[in-house]
């Protein structure tokens, strides 16, 4: 009997994906911003066709979420991306300036690393496949395990429509014996020239580390404040409405609520009408086993669950009108050991109550230091001088005013860039605080004319020079009136 070691056999089918996709890049890198555009179409129309039974597929494989939810993530990575970026050039020219003799050029990075996450896992493919071929780029995907065959079936969708649509074999491709020595083999291969990273935290660390260029987004932590010029019913219902969204698993979801002096009675009472469900010491006591594992990181039984489900898990006895736990913490608490005011990624969030605003961002700053720097934070206000005092002081690369954190963080609420891999800047660990786009995928070649010659360059630099300092003399020939002119300029420079 031929027997082959799993890992082994992981790594050379990712040789061999990579060895396809580098010469379907290649073929690709020729195409035109049209026949682009119309393989990105074609991306985009079957991830529709496909988005109610992949979202079925994921719910019912992962356990997480909502799957109805995930039918409007999969239409969001498919066709909200596209048409957000249908005009946008990523071939040839992409700008051009007369007046300063510069010419930009878009240029393919090649071939990208895609790592999928559990939480997201078909619209995530969705997503990064429109955005790596808009830019020009082959991709080859590292499924999470516990959603292989969703992911798997999501790469097989967008692949074969690419394929149908003009794009040569092997562009869009998917690892089908996920192990982390194949992840690895990816991150590090020399055909892998770009990583796009979604995942935990020991992931995207490790696509950093790999040597690699790598675009990698850390956990989201966000907290909502309701200053007390908000609409504190409708702050209330936006929170609501994000955090039951899909159960909770974007990661720019609310996971904590911060109420001020002024409106706590108010947001308190709001948050009972609307199905908060505040747990007792006793209950807080129990679902807190149930938050993080033994080493400290989230434990992903409760990720995307329902209320209901979370109460079984944990031995709860909660009403089932209830939609959200809320758990009333401190901020002296607040810590690698408090798993309350950390990432949760389901219906559970840590509650806050603060004298005032100042108070308030000192909290979030807390909470983002704590984990989830540089992801996002959210305000409920009408004050715009207090909008603005806020922004500035929070580490977050996204600030989002009046709108459900979950969809205004994705650009789904929001008009910022839609995305499902959000950058948290260098304050969070990464290359980018933006949502990531096409234009994060591709290099852009600059070509400039020249404009003055070096004698033009040496007479600027020697009228703002200390006194004294004079350029040294040039090697080419000049104008024998221009020597003189700047010999006499620089002695009556020395006598002033």
């Amino acid at each position: 009997m031929n027997l082959v070691d799993n890992d082994l056999a992981s790594i050379q089918e990712v040789r061999t994906l990579l060895h396809a996709a580098t010469k379907a890049q290649q073929q690709f890198g020729r195409f035109s911003q049209e026949q682009v555009d119309s393989v990105c179409k074609a991306i985009a129309d079957a991830g529709v066709a496909a988005s109610k039974r992949l979202a079925k597929m994921a719910q019912k494989e992962t356990g997480f979420g909502i799957w109805q939810d995930k039918v409007i993530k999969n239409v969001f990575g498919s066709k909200t991306i596209y048409e957000k970026y249908r005009d946008l050039k990523t071939v040839g020219i992409v700008e051009e300036h007369p007046e300063l003799k510069t010419i930009d050029m878009a240029v393919p990075v090649g071939v990208i690393a895609g790592l999928i996450p559990s939480t997201n896992p078909t619209s995530s493919v969705f997503y990064k496949a429109l955005i790596a071929v808009k830019a020009g780029n082959a991709i080859v995907f590292s499924p999470h395990p516990n959603a292989k065959n969703c992911i798997l079936e999501a790469v097989k969708v967008v692949s074969d429509a690419a394929t149908a649509a003009g794009a040569p074999e092997g562009l869009i491709s998917g690892i089908t014996r996920p192990t982390l020595e194949a992840t690895d083999e990816l991150m590090k291969h020399k055909e892998t020239k770009l990583i796009l990273a979604t995942g935990g935290g020991a992931m995207v660390h490790a696509a950093y580390s790999s040597g690699t260029p790598a675009l990698g987004v850390g956990p989201g932590n966000g907290s909502a404040f309701i200053e007390k010029s908000a609409n504190v019913a409708q702050a209330v219902k936006r929170i609501m409405d994000s955090e039951t969204f899909d159960n909770g698993t974007i990661c720019a979801s609310e996971q904590s609520i911060i109420a001020e002096d002024a409106n706590k009675v108010e947001v308190r009472a709001e948050l009972k009408k609307q199905g908060g469900y505040f747990l007792n010491p006793d209950e807080v006591a129990k679902l807190s086993k149930f938050i993080l594992r033994g080493d400290n990181t989230m434990n992903p039984q409760i990720v995307g669950k329902s209320v209901q489900q979370l109460a079984d898990l944990a031995g709860l006895n909660v009403p089932m009108e209830a939609r959200v736990l809320i758990v009333e913490d401190q901020p002296e608490n607040v810590g690698p050991q408090d798993p309350f005011s950390r990432e949760k990624l389901t219906p559970i969030v840590a509650y806050f109550e603060v004298a005032d605003c100042a108070a308030a961002a000192d909290l979030t700053v807390k909470l983002l230091t704590n984990e989830g720097a540089g992801h996002t934070a959210i305000l409920h206000s009408e004050n715009q001088k207090v909008i603005r005092q806020y922004a500035a002081k929070v580490p977050a690369s996204r600030i989002l005013i009046n709108t459900p954190g979950t969809l205004g963080g994705i650009g789904a609420s929001t008009n910022l860039n839609p995305a499902l891999t959000l950058g948290c800047g260098a304050v969070g660990g990464s290359a980018t605080s933006e949502n990531v786009s096409p234009l994060n995928l591709l290099d852009v070649k600059h070509v400039a004319t020249g404009v003055r010659e070096i004698e033009e360059v040496k007479r600027e630099v020697a009228e703002v020079a200390p006194t004294g300092v004079t350029a040294a003399p040039s090697t080419t020939p000049v104008d024998q009136k221009q020597l003189v002119d700047e010999l006499v300029r620089q002695v009556l420079a020395q006598i002033q």
